[in-house]
C-alpha cells in the first residue's frame, strides 16, 4: 500500500480538496487496498479547524464525498511513513524542504505529472474555490495514471 500525503498552507482547502477528491476516485477504482491518502498542513495557523465553508460548498457541489475534517500539521513520522508528499505551490515547496531533508526524493509538486500547470493557488486568498478544484481534478487523474 502507497501512502500519498497532500499539503498545503493550513490544510482548510486545498489539501483536504485533494484528500477526498483522491479517496472518491480510489474508491471508484476499486483501488482503496492500493493507497492511503491524507492531508496534512505545513503551518500551526489552522490547526483543528475543519474544511473552510467555501470549499465544502465546492465539493457538495460536485458530489464529492468528505467528512469532518480536523487540519493537521506534518509531522516527522509522517515523512518516514509517506510514499509521496504532495505539495501545492513554491510557498509550500519551500517550506516543508526547510521542514525535511528529504534524502528519500518523496516530496514533489501536485502537478509533477500536469505540465501545463505551474501551481494551485491558494483560493482562500483568491475566492476561486471551482477553479481550484478543477485544476486539483486534472492533477489527481493525472498522479493515479502515473503511480
Amino acid at each position: 500500500m502507497k501512502t500519498i500525503i497532500f499539503v498545503c498552507h493550513g490544510n482548510i482547502c486545498r489539501s483536504p480538496a485533494v484528500e477526498w477528491l483522491f479517496n472518491k476516485y480510489i474508491k471508484e477504482l476499486h483501488l482503496e487496498d492500493k493507497f492511503k491518502v491524507v492531508s496534512r498542513a505545513l503551518s500551526y495557523e489552522e490547526i483543528g479547524n475543519d474544511i473552510y465553508p467555501p470549499m465544502k460548498r465546492e465539493l457538495k457541489r460536485r458530489n464529492i464525498p468528505f467528512e469532518r475534517h480536523y487540519a493537521n500539521i506534518i509531522t516527522e513520522e509522517d515523512y518516514d511513513l509517506a510514499d509521496y508528499i504532495f505539495y501545492m505551490d513554491d510557498s509550500n515547496r519551500y517550506i516543508i524542504e526547510r521542514m525535511f531533508n528529504d534524502s528519500r526524493h518523496i516530496i514533489h509538486p501536485i502537478y509533477m505529472f500536469t505540465p501545463d500547470i505551474k501551481y494551485i493557488e491558494d483560493p482562500w486568498y483568491t475566492d476561486r474555490f471551482e477553479h481550484v478544484v478543477n485544476l486539483i481534478d486534472k492533477c489527481v487523474q493525472d498522479i493515479l495514471k502515473n503511480i
